[in-house]
């Protein structure tokens, strides 16, 4: 059965779970970009007719994409980032910008809680101690690293870090943050303005802010050093807030104790460096990888356009 001519034409940057392509297509007239041989070629032909981009965080919308969809009027990411997005050339145009905050919050934060337990614990290297024999070899697996009662510092007290935070009092941490400002809802955690004191009053630091222009890098030689040969860091917000190449030097000189990492430069083609190194923990950017939550991203994806489509206000608006 055809569907309406009037159903809005929606350019499809990336392939999404089938139970959020059969309903996106079911509402929208998709034009799939991911699976076109020839970009320029099929931007060109569907381009004038694009009045809707739903993308994915990683993937985005450059000024050259938005460009060539000259009637454009919502970008819809299914993501909570929306630093691949080009937030001045959809605001010139006065483009509605949507994502999918809050839905995926409390699966990244449990997923960064993992990873510094994962890593401080060795419980990788430990299961294949038990599983491949090493147990009854060598005996008993070798000590690690406690988290109970340490120095927490989570750099950037959003929904994510906040939810880091909460967690991590039940491991009776110190726990102190770094924002642009101090949150009077936090009293009852230390506020650190200087992401470089941050770190050096820290044993696990967690990276937990936006990306943009102002936080590319924040984490940088001096925040790692700071950090020290007994620190860790762990990543669960953009690869951008990191300074990579001064994070290997540092792991592969033993000026840092270990980083766990959710996303990196480049993914999911990882700097070889990375794999040669056994103080790293390596996640293949999963944070918000569970049933429930890709389903409740979806969906809130969907609701941003037919939302705007309906000249309702959108609920999670960027722009």
């Amino acid at each position: 059965m055809s569907k309406p001519d009037a159903l809005p034409d929606v350019l499809q940057v990336g392939p999404y779970p089938a139970w959020d392509e059969e309903p996106l297509a079911a509402t929208f007239t998709l034009h799939k970009l991911f699976e076109a041989s020839d970009r320029q070629a099929f931007l060109k032909k569907h381009g004038p007719s694009i009045r809707a981009i739903a993308t994915r965080g990683e993937l985005g919308a450059n000024a050259e994409l938005i460009a060539a969809c000259p009637n454009l009027e919502i970008i819809s990411v299914y993501g909570v980032g929306y630093d691949a997005v080009d937030l001045s050339a959809a605001k010139a145009r006065n483009i509605r910008v949507t994502n999918t905050p809050d839905v995926l919050t409390e699966d990244v934060a449990d997923l960064a809680v993992a990873m510094m337990l994962g890593l401080s614990r060795g419980m990788i290297a430990a299961e294949r101690w038990a599983r491949h024999g090493s147990w009854v070899s060598k005996g008993g697996f070798p000590l690690q690293q406690r988290v109970w009662g340490k120095k927490a510092g989570v750099l950037g007290l959003g929904r994510i870090g906040r939810a880091v935070a909460d967690r991590l009092q039940g491991f009776g941490m110190e726990i102190a943050y770094s924002s642009r400002t101090p949150k009077s809802s936090a009293a009852q955690w230390t506020f650190i303005a200087d992401p470089v004191a941050l770190a050096g009053h820290s044993d696990f630091l967690f990276v937990t802010l936006a990306a943009n222009a102002a936080t590319r890098h924040i984490v940088n030689a001096g925040v790692i050093e700071a950090l020290g040969p007994g620190g860790m860091l762990i990543n669960v917000s953009r690869a951008a807030n990191i300074d990579e190449n001064a994070l290997l030097d540092a792991l592969e000189q033993g000026r840092l104790g270990g980083a766990a990492l959710d996303v990196f430069e480049g993914e999911p083609k990882l700097n070889p460096r990375f794999l040669a190194l056994p103080n790293v923990l390596l996640q293949p950017h999963h944070g918000s990888g569970t049933f429930e939550t890709r389903k409740a991203m979806g969906q809130l994806l969907r609701d941003n356009l037919m939302a705007h489509f309906a000249g309702r206000p959108l609920p999670t608006p960027v722009l």
